[in-house]
């Protein structure tokens, strides 16, 4: 395979990776929506909220799986940016998707953990 086949099935890859990440997302969004106007419609104080959310396998399971969808989703789109807008080489862009996934998985894995952790 060339390079430019390589970089064409690299980007083909990111693209079905961002697409099915975003379906991800927005059930998870719909699902987090419907969580917080159940417990504010419940009366439940955020302090209620968190007492109730400790140690619950399930929550943190979903919000985990929303965490890894948006650290999948973003840098795609990130790297899009970079390389037509503020016109960085590719490999520059590459590094700045990966480095902005990597921030979000490990701060939405520690606010998971903070919010449903043990």
């Amino acid at each position: 395979m060339s390079t430019s086949s390589v970089e064409a099935v690299a980007q083909a890859r990111r693209w079905y990776a961002q697409r099915i990440s975003a379906m991800v997302l927005a059930v998870c969004v719909l699902m987090h929506l419907a969580g917080m106007i159940y417990a504010v419609r419940g009366g439940l104080s955020a302090a209620e909220i968190l007492s109730r959310t400790r140690g619950s396998i399930g929550l943190a399971t979903f919000y985990s799986v929303f965490v890894l969808a948006c650290a999948v989703h973003v840098p795609p789109g990130l790297m899009n940016i970079a390389t037509e807008w503020w016109r960085w080489p590719a490999r520059r862009s590459l590094w700045l998707g990966r480095l902005f996934g990597l921030v979000i998985l490990v701060a939405g894995l520690r606010a998971v953990y903070a919010v449903a952790g043990a």
